[in-house]
């Protein structure tokens, strides 16, 4: 049997969840943003050597969906920093650098939209 397919899909769905997630809470938190940016590029080019030396195929798999999604989301640091800025992701008032960008960017906000319960017609 072929597991392939199977490994690449759940590499994937894992993959992406756990970048998108980290992505957010990451630059949430962090006080610079290239750092995480240099240490995500980093890994995931070094994941990607992994994948094109490694000679068991499904392992070979999960390394590149794993390096490409890392090189992915060390590109989002820098977009989510600017949903932060647009005011469509929050800002964290504790954040040093989130500070500057409140007092910079009218639009920049603390509310988090994801958490607001929908509009109802009454």
């Amino acid at each position: 049997m072929n597991f392939i397919g199977i490994v690449a899909a759940l590499s994937a769905f894992m993959g992406i969840w756990l970048g998108h997630v980290a992505v957010r809470k990451i630059e949430f938190i962090s006080p610079t943003i290239w750092l995480p940016t240099m240490l995500f590029a980093t890994s995931g080019a070094v994941i990607e050597i992994f994948s094109l030396t490694t000679v068991n195929r499904p392992l070979s798999t999960v390394f590149g969906i794993l390096g490409i999604t890392l090189l992915w989301d060390a590109l989002e640091f820098t977009r989510q920093q600017r949903r932060v800025r647009k005011g469509h992701a929050p800002a964290n008032p504790r954040n040093p650098r989130h500070v500057k960008i409140l007092a910079e960017y009218p639009f920049a906000t603390t509310v988090d939209l994801l958490k607001n319960l929908p509009l109802t017609d009454n």
